[in-house]
């Protein structure tokens, strides 16, 4: 759906409330089509991105798996090589 958001459940370390902001944000602009609300939007804008927030950090603490936490620096190492498989040319760090 959205390339953006990336998967935040079983890292160490855990998803920052930052990370979980940001991929609400980019969920609620996704489905509303709008980057910026305009100023009659914002409020109800605004409080979506809260809601979504909030359902998704209740979903990550209820979540639980056997597997052992995924390391972001290796994540983020294999994200560039497939993107450098795809494009031919290393992504920009």
């Amino acid at each position: 759906m959205c390339r953006n958001i990336r998967p935040l459940f079983n890292f160490e370390p855990p998803a920052h409330p930052d990370e979980v902001h940001e991929a609400a944000l980019q969920y609620v602009r996704k489905i509303s089509g709008m980057n910026k609300p305009s100023i009659a939007n914002q409020t109800a804008f605004d409080a979506a991105v809260v809601e979504v927030e909030a359902t998704t950090q209740r979903l990550i603490s209820s979540l639980s798996t056997t597997a052992a936490p995924k390391d972001r620096e290796v994540e983020r190492a294999k994200a560039r090589a497939r993107n450098e498989a795809r494009f031919g040319t290393p992504a920009p760090a």
